[in-house]
Parts: C-alpha cells; structure tokens; sequence
C-alpha cells in the first residue's frame, strides 16, 4: 500500500510537471499545477484500491492516472478570452 502510494504520487507530479511544461501559458501557478497532480493521483489510487481490494497494483495505478488527469484537465483555461452575453 506504502509502494502504491507513492508510485501514485510520482506519477501524479510527473503528469503535473508535464502539462506545467506543454500548457504552461494556459495554467494557475505552477504550485497549484504540481499539487492538484499529486492529490488527485492520490487520491485515485485510493478510492480504486478501496474498490478493489489488494493485489491490484496495476488498475490502482491507472485510477490514479485517470483522476489526476481529469482533475488537471480542470485547472486548463481556454485559449481565447469567452464572450457571454449579458441577456442570457
């Protein structure tokens, strides 16, 4: 569990560091960037290891990737600047 734990973090910050790198103009500072990284892969792993007991390393690692990947899909800003109208 200690192993997955931090194999899901490492995981979480590499992800983090490489969107920081190919995204960096459309991000929140970079602090936010790595820490929702590492906490979303964290926390993948364990709602996927609590799901599936022990002796899944590999699905819980992947739930780990999903979630930290869907939490930082969040973080990204749109390109353009959004036009809303103000009648709606």
């Amino acid at each position: 569990m200690i192993l997955e734990a931090l194999v899901s973090a490492l995981l979480g910050l590499g992800l983090a560091w490489c969107v920081t790198v190919r995204l960096g103009h459309r991000l929140p500072a970079r602090r936010l960037v790595l820490a929702t990284g590492v906490g979303g892969a964290l926390f993948g792993a364990f709602i996927t290891h609590s799901a599936l007991g022990a002796g899944h390393v590999l699905p819980t690692l992947a739930g780990a990737v999903v979630l930290s990947v869907a939490l930082l899909s969040l973080l990204v800003r749109p390109v353009g600047r959004v036009r809303r109208s103000a009648t709606v």
